[in-house]
């Protein structure tokens, strides 16, 4: 039986068979879609920093590179990643990715957060003047210190450090500036130190690199910090970088130092990391002045979990749709084929196997009463006594009737004549064993 054959059915049949693959279908789909994950959102909302500082430029950047692709980055300014982390931990924030550095968060309530990518070092800048030479963190033990505005990633990331050298605010005036006013605090002579974290081509930075009445403390136990916290690193900075014609640095500066980061809660959509992973390789792969050309992005691990489909597209890079189409055509192919791709490995089979499930149950209705047909043959042949030729009419006369009332198509009709001329030949031999037992049966067969 082929699907040419399916017009030889009965209504009855092909609505229930049309019933059967409707639902099987809407069940592959339903279970398909449990798994599949929604569309890429065309929005998401980045936690940045302040005005002056890097984490803004950058923002700026990713905006521009993400719309290339349709997706719209909406930049929030804050007070640096601290807040940002505060943020990504806040549900009903709105922000999606945020920029990050090392030594921020505190687990286990940072579980559900993971880094995209790291993305440059941010060295610790200790800034200071007058003739004393600093060279480690407890001398700083009674003076008066900026360590950075709350929320900040720079007060975040040195209160421990201070903390470990015994400069608590018992030991030392802690200042809530960061940026341009702590730099302008130190030059005023309203701050004896003014300690930052960044890039070093932050603009408060270079600004200080750049002033010759500011000295830079030299880390002199910088390998005992990479010993002691492991999301620091020892990062150097040798005479003459910032500048040759000046020599700044004038001599070569060990600092210690972390890593910037973007960062987003666990789950984020996989095409929205593949986006970001791919901006920040356009706008953090070149050499920089702690940075080897192509060190970054990468997925080394700094403090933050990492996003497993960030590692995936670093090291494997986009996928062959991405490579070829449009970002929304892509990801549109892409749940197609998870939608389609089911469907095909199991309807494909289920078609074939239909026209045989549709013989074996036209030919059920036949064969069901070639059982009955030889039980009754069986019990004719094998009855000693006076057999029940009246039962065994009856019995005939229903199967008979039940079998009248199969419909079969034509393809079938030679298995229905089969089963008509096996009851006739049973109805012979109860008249048969009628007429040896000397009895009369009060109906004629028909056959």
């Amino acid at each position: 039986m082929t699907f040419a054959n399916l017009t030889d059915l009965s209504r009855r049949d092909l609505i229930r068979t049309i019933v059967l693959v409707v639902v099987l279908v809407l069940v592959i789909l339903w279970a398909t879609l449990q798994f599949l994950q929604p569309a890429p959102p065309r929005r998401i909302v980045l936690a940045s920093g302040g005005e002056s500082g890097l984490y803004h430029h950058y923002a700026r950047r990713y905006v521009e590179i993400l719309a290339r692709d349709g997706v719209i980055v909406e930049e929030r300014l804050t007070q640096g990643a601290g807040e940002n982390l505060a943020l990504l931990l806040d549900p009903k924030s709105g922000v999606d990715v945020a920029f990050m550095q090392g030594g921020v968060a505190t687990f286990p309530a940072a579980d559900g957060l993971v880094m995209l990518a790291s993305l440059y070092y941010e060295p610790l800048w200790v800034f200071y003047g007058g003739t004393q030479t600093l060279t480690q963190l407890n001398q700083l033990a009674g003076k008066r210190v900026t360590i950075g505005t709350p929320g900040s990633g720079t007060r975040a990331f040195v209160e421990p450090l201070l903390a470990i050298n015994g400069i608590t605010a018992d030991q030392a005036t802690m200042l809530g500036l960061a940026g341009p006013e702590a730099l302008r605090a130190l030059k005023a002579g309203d701050a004896d130190v003014a300690i930052m974290v960044g890039g070093a081509n932050t603009p408060s930075i270079v600004a200080a690199l750049r002033d010759p009445t500011l000295k830079v403390m030299h880390f002199a136990r910088a390998d005992a910090y990479v010993r002691r916290f492991p999301y620091i690193a020892r990062l150097t900075l040798p005479p003459g970088t910032i500048d040759f014609a000046h020599e700044i640095p004038p001599e070569e500066l060990v600092l210690i130092g972390t890593k910037a980061m973007l960062a987003a809660r666990d789950g984020v959509h996989p095409a929205l990391v593949n986006l970001l992973v791919d901006a920040a390789h356009e706008i953090h792969a070149q050499q920089g002045y702690f940075e080897a050309a192509g060190e970054f992005p990468n997925t080394a691990h700094v403090d933050l979990d990492v996003s497993t489909d960030a590692v995936r597209h670093i090291r494997f890079g986009p996928s062959f749709l991405h490579r070829y189409l449009p970002f929304w055509v892509a990801t549109f192919v892409e749940r197609a084929i998870i939608l389609i791709v089911p469907l095909v490995v199991i309807i494909v089979p289920l078609l074939n196997f239909l026209p045989q499930f549709l013989r074996w149950r036209i030919r059920s209705r036949i064969y069901r009463w070639y059982g009955e047909l030889a039980l009754l043959e069986r019990d004719v042949a094998s009855r000693q006594g006076p057999p029940p030729i009246e039962q065994w009419l009856q019995t005939l006369d229903r199967v008979e009737r039940a079998v009248e009332e199969i419909h079969t198509p034509p393809s079938f009709a030679s298995e229905a004549y089969t089963l008509r001329e096996h009851i006739a030949l049973v109805h012979r031999a109860v008249l048969a064993k009628a007429g040896a037992a000397g009895e009369l049966p009060p109906v004629q067969s028909t056959n």
